[in-house]
């Protein structure tokens, strides 16, 4: 199973939720592909209404844990990916675990994200997102 990570914490609702529909469209993309993702912004949004925090020492447990299932890491480098203290963690977390993570420069695609993979996946994607 995929674990995607993302950047998402910021003041503006508006940039959590370009960020969280960036997060559907590659999660999807992938699932098209056949592969099993959990993306923790996925369900995590839709709560944010309800009273939950954004800020990633809320979410750290349950995103630990969904680490320790998952099988491998993949980074959605939106904008903010480098800052963000979540994606961070969620590299460290996931290399503690032996679980393959991102390393080196990559390439900028044609579309507003980018992913880091350094494993199995190696197709482009429709839109234009390379592996």
């Amino acid at each position: 199973m995929i674990y995607l990570a993302s950047p998402y914490s910021h003041r503006d609702a508006t940039v959590r939720e370009q960020c969280f529909h960036s997060v559907c469209r590659m999660a999807a993309a992938l699932m098209r592909q056949g592969h099993v993702v959990f993306a923790p912004i996925v369900p995590g949004h839709p709560l944010v209404g309800h009273g939950l925090p954004t800020d990633w020492p809320f979410w750290e447990r349950f995103d630990r844990e969904h680490l320790r299932r998952c099988d491998e890491l993949v980074v959605l480098m939106l904008d903010g990916w480098r800052e963000s203290l979540g994606v961070e963690a969620e590299i460290r977390i996931a290399a503690e675990l032996g679980k393959p993570v991102p390393s080196g420069e990559i390439k900028r695609p044609r579309c507003e994200t980018l992913v880091s993979h350094m494993s199995r996946i190696s197709r482009r994607l429709e839109f234009g997102v390379v592996f």
